[in-house]
């Protein structure tokens, strides 16, 4: 998939949990998990919102694109 999640970076450079981050946010671990591996379908901008601000980052801190090799 060209879209690529970068919160393993991010949690990293901040050094907090997946369970952490999912505190913070509201969402359950598992979920939190789905989208850092990159298996989520989709993200809802309140969810992105609210990664961004725990984290003190902007979205493309954490998605970023990378076409498909040809």
């Amino acid at each position: 998939m060209p879209i690529v999640i970068n919160l393993d970076v991010e949690l990293a450079k901040k050094k907090m949990t997946v369970a952490q981050l999912a505190e913070a946010i509201g969402i359950t671990p598992a979920n939190v998990s789905v989208l850092k591996s990159g298996r989520a379908k989709a993200v809802r901008f309140t969810t992105l919102d609210a990664i961004c601000r725990v984290l003190e980052c902007a979205p493309g801190d954490i998605l970023s694109y990378e076409p498909p090799a040809q």
